[in-house]
């Protein structure tokens, strides 16, 4: 019985404290990428893809921001297809295809981003390609940072690095930013320590074009589907820290519980397809498969067996009755936050801990759905703050 508490105890330790510390470490000695393009060289032709739906609060700023670039704009082919919008996000798109000549828009059938992306990808023209959200926003130097890692011919994918806007107090906009800029930096360090970043930021990443594999129709995170395809091609997937890229984070339980779920089904449809990438556990690629995601993604299972031994154990010591009592006190804080909460009341700590639980939730969730079966990827995008 004590196996099967301190083996899940230990593992979930391994995953969220122990493999980032280990990275850290090992990062000293292995530095960011450095065989990189100069701004004077003959940089590659860029492609720019987004697939939208109703985005029309977001779609002309985020336009702007790609034409307002450092990059040479002759190099530059935006390509936008709306999956069906509903709202006034076509006309905006239509008025600004005709202000900025190498932005081109398509309107589909309502079917998904990721099958909507498999269909723009065979009309780039660029050699690398930049998949990204409507609502996320590009610096000046956005593109450079990104293309530039690509005249090293090891490196297949590069991600951006999210910076948070629209951070309060209110909601879990805290906790997500935090645990978001926590992954920045566990998937730098992957890239620079063995060339396999576990899944990059879905709102912005860039790509060889020759690398890119069509997500299967079904699939729900075609982001770290995409990464993982490039590693099997035995080429490197980095991120870059320069590579800065805005988005509005979400402040709502609600919703972002929803999307959260969301990834866990697709996290699992993943693990299922990229199993044999775990094997053998020793190379870089398998450890870090294994540490960051795989642990993570069985954590409601292992938190599960952990509190029935430690029930079971609690009967047996007093050592154990304090550990079962600081167990279900942690369970209890995230009701109390649930009540506090609709009196507005905001405990950025105790936050922490609902946020945690929430994503453990999701990952259960998301487990019985994939098990259920998936038949489409088609969802309704976040609610954000803007």
């Amino acid at each position: 019985m004590l196996y099967l508490f301190w083996i899940p105890v230990a593992l979930i330790f391994h995953s969220y404290v122990l493999y980032p510390s280990i990275l850290w470490l090992l990062a000293i000695w292995h530095p960011n990428n450095k065989h990189t393009y100069a701004t004077s060289d003959s940089l590659p032709i860029v492609t720019i893809l987004m697939a939208v739906y109703n985005e029309e609060a977001v779609i002309h700023k985020k336009i702007e921001s790609i034409f307002n670039t450092t990059y040479p704009l002759k190099k530059l082919q935006v390509i936008v297809g709306s999956d069906s919008s509903t709202d006034r996000t076509d006309q905006i798109l239509t008025q600004l295809s005709k202000e900025h000549a190498s932005l081109h828009f398509l309107k589909f059938q309502r079917r998904g981003k990721s099958n909507t992306i498999n269909e723009l990808v065979d009309m780039a023209a660029g050699e690398i390609i930049i998949s990204t959200d409507a609502n996320v926003i590009f610096d000046t130097n956005t593109i450079f940072e990104l293309v530039k890692h690509f005249k090293n011919p090891t490196i297949g994918l590069v991600d951006s690095r999210v910076s948070n806007t629209g951070v309060i107090k209110s909601g879990i906009s805290i906790p997500e930013s935090t645990y978001i800029n926590r992954e920045v930096h566990i998937k730098n360090r992957e890239g620079r320590v063995w060339g396999s970043m576990m899944g990059p930021f879905g709102g912005c990443f860039a790509i060889r074009k020759s690398c890119y594999k069509k997500v299967p129709p079904t699939f729900l995170v075609d982001d770290f589907f995409i990464c993982m395809k490039v590693i099997e091609q035995k080429l490197s997937t980095i991120n870059s820290m320069d590579a800065i890229v805005y988005e509005d984070v979400s402040n709502y339980i609600d919703e972002e519980f929803r999307r959260k779920v969301r990834i866990s089904i697709g996290a699992f449809q993943n693990l299922w397809h990229f199993k044999r990438l775990l094997w053998p556990p020793y190379k870089g690629r398998s450890f870090a498969f294994l540490s960051h995601k795989v642990i993570r993604w069985f954590g409601p299972f292992l938190i599960a067996l952990a509190l029935g031994a430690n029930m079971v154990l609690a009967m047996q010591s007093n050592f154990y009755q304090i550990l079962l009592i600081l167990f279900l006190a942690s369970f209890l804080i995230s009701l109390i936050d649930f009540l506090l909460k609709r009196i507005n009341i905001h405990i950025t700590f105790v936050r922490f801990i609902t946020h945690f639980y929430g994503m453990n939730l999701a990952l259960l969730l998301g487990f019985f759905k994939f098990v259920k079966g998936v038949k489409s990827n088609v969802w309704q995008p976040t609610q954000r703050n803007q």
